[in-house]
Protein backbone atom coordinates (compact mmCIF):
# COMPACT_ATOMS: atom_id res chain seq x y z
CA UNK A 1 0.00 0.00 0.00
CA UNK A 2 1.20 3.46 -0.64
CA UNK A 3 0.01 7.10 -1.32
CA UNK A 4 0.14 8.84 -4.09
CA UNK A 5 -0.70 13.05 -4.53
CA UNK A 6 -1.67 14.91 -7.24
CA UNK A 7 0.40 17.28 -6.14
CA UNK A 8 -0.07 20.34 -8.66
CA UNK A 9 -3.39 21.29 -6.57
CA UNK A 10 -2.53 19.82 -2.97
CA UNK A 11 -3.11 22.23 -0.88
CA UNK A 12 0.75 22.25 1.01
CA UNK A 13 -1.07 21.97 4.61
CA UNK A 14 -2.11 18.90 3.54
CA UNK A 15 1.43 17.66 1.92
CA UNK A 16 3.08 18.51 5.36
CA UNK A 17 0.13 16.20 6.84
CA UNK A 18 1.18 13.30 4.46
CA UNK A 19 4.86 14.28 5.22
CA UNK A 20 4.16 13.20 8.57
CA UNK A 21 2.16 10.20 8.10
CA UNK A 22 4.18 8.60 5.40
CA UNK A 23 7.36 8.99 7.68
CA UNK A 24 5.33 7.99 11.43
CA UNK A 25 4.06 4.64 9.66
CA UNK A 26 6.80 4.14 6.70
CA UNK A 27 4.77 4.45 3.79
CA UNK A 28 5.42 5.01 0.64
CA UNK A 29 4.18 8.88 -0.35
CA UNK A 30 4.95 9.85 -3.91
CA UNK A 31 3.69 13.54 -4.84
CA UNK A 32 3.05 13.73 -8.72
CA UNK A 33 3.16 17.07 -10.80
CA UNK A 34 3.74 18.74 -13.86
CA UNK A 35 6.53 21.03 -11.81
CA UNK A 36 9.25 20.17 -9.26
CA UNK A 37 7.83 19.85 -5.87
CA UNK A 38 9.84 19.84 -3.02
CA UNK A 39 9.67 16.93 -0.74
CA UNK A 40 12.08 16.31 2.64
CA UNK A 41 14.65 13.85 2.63
CA UNK A 42 13.39 10.85 3.29
CA UNK A 43 13.46 7.22 2.16
CA UNK A 44 9.73 7.16 2.06
CA UNK A 45 9.05 10.37 -0.07
CA UNK A 46 9.61 11.26 -3.25
CA UNK A 47 8.82 13.54 -6.39
CA UNK A 48 7.74 12.53 -9.51
CA UNK A 49 7.82 15.52 -12.39
CA UNK A 50 6.12 14.46 -15.20
CA UNK A 51 5.76 16.29 -18.17
CA UNK A 52 3.24 19.53 -18.78
CA UNK A 53 -0.16 18.58 -20.06
CA UNK A 54 -3.38 19.18 -18.68
CA UNK A 55 -3.95 15.23 -17.38
CA UNK A 56 -0.55 14.23 -17.78
CA UNK A 57 0.14 14.03 -13.79
CA UNK A 58 -3.27 11.78 -13.65
CA UNK A 59 -2.66 9.55 -16.55
CA UNK A 60 0.88 9.12 -14.21
CA UNK A 61 -1.03 8.20 -10.99
CA UNK A 62 -3.75 5.78 -13.20
CA UNK A 63 -0.91 4.00 -15.01
CA UNK A 64 0.82 3.23 -11.20
CA UNK A 65 -1.53 3.10 -8.56
CA UNK A 66 -2.62 -0.48 -7.01
CA UNK A 67 -5.44 -1.80 -5.31
CA UNK A 68 -5.97 -0.16 -1.40
CA UNK A 69 -3.25 2.47 -2.81
CA UNK A 70 -4.41 5.73 -1.61
CA UNK A 71 -5.06 8.71 -3.55
CA UNK A 72 -5.09 11.99 -2.73
CA UNK A 73 -6.71 14.28 -5.50
CA UNK A 74 -9.40 17.42 -5.54
CA UNK A 75 -9.93 15.60 -9.42
CA UNK A 76 -13.51 14.13 -10.07
CA UNK A 77 -12.37 12.16 -13.06
CA UNK A 78 -9.19 10.76 -11.69
CA UNK A 79 -10.74 9.61 -8.32
CA UNK A 80 -13.22 7.81 -10.83
CA UNK A 81 -9.99 6.22 -12.45
CA UNK A 82 -8.50 5.49 -9.29
CA UNK A 83 -12.25 3.93 -8.13
CA UNK A 84 -11.88 1.62 -11.54
CA UNK A 85 -8.18 0.19 -10.34
CA UNK A 86 -9.32 -0.51 -6.97
CA UNK A 87 -7.61 2.25 -5.42
CA UNK A 88 -8.89 4.52 -2.89
CA UNK A 89 -9.26 8.25 -3.74
CA UNK A 90 -9.15 11.19 -0.87
CA UNK A 91 -9.98 14.71 -1.78
CA UNK A 92 -8.09 17.16 0.26
CA UNK A 93 -11.05 18.36 2.07
CA UNK A 94 -11.57 14.68 3.63
CA UNK A 95 -13.80 13.32 1.68
CA UNK A 96 -13.66 9.74 0.15
CA UNK A 97 -14.52 9.16 -3.29
CA UNK A 98 -16.77 5.98 -3.31
CA UNK A 99 -18.22 4.17 -5.90
CA UNK A 100 -21.95 5.23 -4.61
CA UNK A 101 -20.95 8.92 -5.14
CA UNK A 102 -18.49 9.46 -7.73
CA UNK A 103 -21.37 9.27 -10.32
CA UNK A 104 -23.06 12.21 -9.42
CA UNK A 105 -20.50 14.03 -8.49
CA UNK A 106 -19.24 13.27 -12.44
CA UNK A 107 -22.57 14.84 -13.40
CA UNK A 108 -22.16 17.83 -10.94
CA UNK A 109 -18.69 18.50 -12.62
CA UNK A 110 -20.24 18.39 -16.10
CA UNK A 111 -23.22 20.64 -15.06
CA UNK A 112 -21.19 23.43 -13.51
CA UNK A 113 -18.41 22.71 -16.83
CA UNK A 114 -21.60 23.71 -18.93
CA UNK A 115 -22.47 26.77 -16.91
CA UNK A 116 -19.21 27.91 -16.62
CA UNK A 117 -19.04 27.24 -20.57
CA UNK A 118 -21.94 29.54 -21.02
CA UNK A 119 -20.67 32.64 -19.01
CA UNK A 120 -22.24 32.16 -15.76
CA UNK A 121 -19.96 32.93 -13.02
CA UNK A 122 -20.41 30.13 -10.61
CA UNK A 123 -17.91 31.04 -8.14
CA UNK A 124 -15.44 28.85 -6.69
CA UNK A 125 -14.64 26.18 -4.19
CA UNK A 126 -14.65 27.80 -0.96
CA UNK A 127 -11.31 28.77 1.06
CA UNK A 128 -9.11 26.14 2.57
CA UNK A 129 -10.41 26.14 6.38
CA UNK A 130 -8.67 24.64 9.23
CA UNK A 131 -11.82 22.14 9.68
CA UNK A 132 -11.10 20.57 5.89
CA UNK A 133 -7.37 20.45 7.13
CA UNK A 134 -8.52 18.50 10.46
CA UNK A 135 -11.46 16.69 8.36
CA UNK A 136 -8.83 15.23 6.07
CA UNK A 137 -6.54 14.52 8.82
CA UNK A 138 -8.92 12.15 10.73
CA UNK A 139 -10.33 10.50 7.29
CA UNK A 140 -6.79 9.29 6.88
CA UNK A 141 -6.07 8.06 9.98
CA UNK A 142 -9.13 5.85 10.42
CA UNK A 143 -8.07 4.35 7.24
CA UNK A 144 -5.12 3.75 8.59
CA UNK A 145 -6.21 2.62 11.41
CA UNK A 146 -7.67 -0.50 9.28
CA UNK A 147 -3.98 -1.24 8.29
CA UNK A 148 -1.85 -3.74 10.21
CA UNK A 149 0.83 -1.97 11.88
CA UNK A 150 3.24 -3.16 9.02
CA UNK A 151 1.23 -2.37 6.23
CA UNK A 152 3.18 -0.23 3.94
CA UNK A 153 6.63 -0.30 5.92
CA UNK A 154 9.86 -1.05 4.06
CA UNK A 155 12.49 -4.15 4.85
Amino acid sequence: MQIWVDADACPGVIKDILFRVAERRQLQLTLVANQLVRVPGSRFIRALQVPAGADAADAEIVARVGEGDIVVTADIPLAAQVLDKGGLPLNPRGDWYTRDTIAQQLTMRAFMEELRGSGVDTGGPAAFSQADRQRFANALDRQLARLPPSAGQQP
